[in-house]
């Protein structure tokens, strides 16, 4: 019996290292993006490891395209979906672009929210599965000036991933709910964001490798820099107002640099 796992956000960064681990790790691989011209570079690349590679291009910041993703995965059994597609943007809210702003909502939380919705029941069905959303540790902090949108939208990830891993834990479903949530990563987030990091990023091949570890361990939340776990746990000692306003003064850098 093949082994599939369904990564969204394939075609760069993040989903591209988590089709190649995945791979070597002897899952067949179901890759969603929208441009199939990187995921057919991506099949090229990965076939001498022998695994079942179907790829799907669907612009997942309509309803109509993650019905499209689920559609074609009707008779298949799916182990893993690593929820990752998404993107950011920087700069001040009122003056940054909405239909940005919007598409990124679309992408980050609806298009999370529908595969998750719609793959739940799928794998209480088969009797077995894991999700991993693919969020930030920006979503661990109460807000992110500058990076207004982005980080409200990360928020929603880890709060509905924690959630929904609680009731699956309750149910005894034995299905696996974790959210990842890095910090800066060297993958072309920045470039779409518009930003340049003030933090040294992680290499995307050990922050897969560290979630792919955590996930084996049943962790709900996976951080995979101690800096940052350090940082996210300081932030609950911390009065909201002043971590804002710090978080706010790290932001405006990447803008005025």
């Amino acid at each position: 019996m093949k082994h599939y796992a369904l990564i969204t956000g394939a075609s760069s960064g993040l989903g591209t290292e988590f089709a190649r681990q995945l791979c070597k790790d002897g899952y067949s691989l179901i890759l969603v993006a929208r441009r199939m011209d990187r995921l057919e570079a991506i099949k090229r690349e990965l076939a001498p490891e022998g695994r079942d590679i179907q790829i799907i291009a669907a612009d997942l910041s309509s309803t109509s395209g993650c019905e499209k993703v689920m559609e074609q995965l009707q008779e298949l059994p799916i182990d893993l979906l690593i929820n990752n597609a998404g993107f950011g943007d920087c700069g001040v809210f009122s003056e940054t672009m909405l239909s940005k702003d919007l598409q990124m909502i679309d992408v980050n939380i609806k298009a999370m929210h529908t595969l998750m919705k719609r793959m739940l029941p799928k794998m209480h069905k088969q009797g077995y599965g894991s999700i991993l959303n693919v969020a930030s540790s920006a979503g661990l902090l109460p807000a992110g000036p500058y990076m207004a949108t982005y980080y409200a939208t990360k928020a929603y990830v880890a709060s509905l991933t924690r959630a929904v891993a609680r009731e699956e834990k309750e149910r005894n479903s034995g299905i696996y709910i974790g959210a990842l949530c890095p910090g800066p990563v060297d993958t072309e987030f920045n470039r779409v964001a518009n930003v340049e990091f003030a933090l040294k990023g992680i290499t995307p091949s050990y922050c897969v490798s560290y979630a792919l570890k955590k996930m084996k361990q049943k962790k709900t939340v996976i951080v995979p820099t101690f800096a940052l776990k350090c940082a996210t746990t300081m932030g609950r000692f911390l009065p909201q107002k002043l971590l804002v306003q710090i978080t706010g003064h790290q932001q405006k850098k990447k803008i005025y640099h």
